[in-house]
């Protein structure tokens, strides 16, 4: 449902946005001055129809540009007005601010979409009183293959995680999406199975498709991942080197067992990472024993500050980074890509190294 109301907040907010910018841009000398006024306001159309035949290439990346402008022409707009009357002047002939919003918008749309494209390093420590010795997990959520990564894209970053020397590689959710070609899920699942890091998947929200348009599906998903070596954890957990657990939950969109019924067996000694795709149980899983939750789903917010909304409504416990719950750590990542739109703003694409120190 957020979704939904996010999407359509995104179109509303486009058709205001190209109305208003059409007006911003005839003010700028140049296209003000113009002796016939009709052809004037034509020619203030034409850079706006420029930024809407970017939705040729991506509509959500022509959305997404358009909105930001907006806002810098606002902004720009009433920093100006505030500096006019400090200075009790009156306004200039040249557009200037318009100018500043112009190049802010460049320059904060290029910031977003290399936060999207390039996958950052993230890491976090924990001790542990527990009996496992040292753990080193990797994991990921938000692949979303197709966006930002295609099957080779996300092979060079399966190489960098290789190369952590992990005890295991988690995929936490959403490895394929519904726009998603059989030809990248399968290239992509090649270069999984030649990790020497063992690989486990949880299901997201997006894995299965929604709509019956890719060609491939759920079933094929599955036969490619277990193919090249992947262990799919679906409602189980997995004892691994007799030192601690991995615990995949199925996705909050389906039935699925409590997490305390995928616990309740385990030998609570050892350590206990449950890995469930959306961040809306910590509480139960601090109560069932989970000693760290893994999770995604949010993309860190994506572009902000839609994401702050699924916390505020309590649809989700966290949007990125640490959160805690008792001695439970939980963390949430941005994702190595994201879903549909190839810009982040207020974070970036990321995979996440877990070192954890125990007896």
């Amino acid at each position: 449902m957020l979704w939904i109301l996010f999407l359509g907040f995104m179109f509303i907010g486009g058709i205001a946005a190209i109305i208003y910018l059409v007006t911003r841009f005839h003010k700028f000398s140049f296209i003000k001055n113009i002796p016939n006024k009709a052809v004037s306001w034509i020619v203030a159309v034409i850079p706006v129809l420029l930024m809407i035949c970017v939705a040729f290439y991506d509509i959500y990346m022509m959305i997404v540009i358009m909105l930001h402008c907006a806002l810098f022409f606002i902004l720009t707009d009433i920093g100006a007005l505030i500096y006019r009357k400090a200075k009790k002047k009156e306004p200039a002939g040249r557009y200037y601010s318009g100018v500043i919003a112009l190049v802010l918008t460049a320059l904060a749309m290029s910031g977003a979409w290399f936060c999207a494209y390039h996958v950052f390093r993230s890491h976090y420590e924990f001790e542990t009183p527990k009996q496992s010795g040292d753990i080193r997990i990797a994991f990921i959520a938000d692949s979303h293959l197709g966006v930002t990564l295609d099957g080779d894209r996300f092979g060079e970053q399966m190489q960098r995680i290789d190369a952590e020397g992990c005890d295991a590689f988690i995929i936490d959710g959403d490895f394929v999406d519904d726009d998603s070609s059989r030809e990248d899920m399968e290239t992509a699942c090649s270069y999984l199975g030649r990790m020497k890091t063992p690989v486990y998947y949880v299901y997201g929200n997006h894995d299965r498709g929604y709509y019956d348009h890719r060609d491939f599906n759920g079933d094929d998903l599955v036969r490619c991942l277990e193919a090249n070596g992947v262990t799919i954890l679906q409602d189980e957990a997995e004892l691994i080197e007799d030192r601690f657990y991995i615990v995949g939950r199925e996705d909050r969109s389906r039935d699925r067992l409590p997490i305390s019924e995928l616990t309740k067996d385990l030998d609570k000694s050892l350590y206990i990472i449950s890995c469930d795709h959306q961040p809306c149980e910590f509480d139960e899983e601090h109560e069932a024993g989970a000693d760290l939750v893994l999770s995604g789903h949010t993309h860190g917010g994506h572009v902000w500050p839609s994401g702050y909304f699924g916390v505020w409504f309590g649809v989700n416990d966290g949007l990125w980074g640490l959160y805690t719950r008792g001695d439970t750590n939980c963390i949430v990542t941005s994702g190595i890509s994201g879903w549909a739109i190839p810009f982040k703003t207020g974070t970036f694409s990321e995979y996440v190294i877990i070192d954890i120190h125990g007896t």
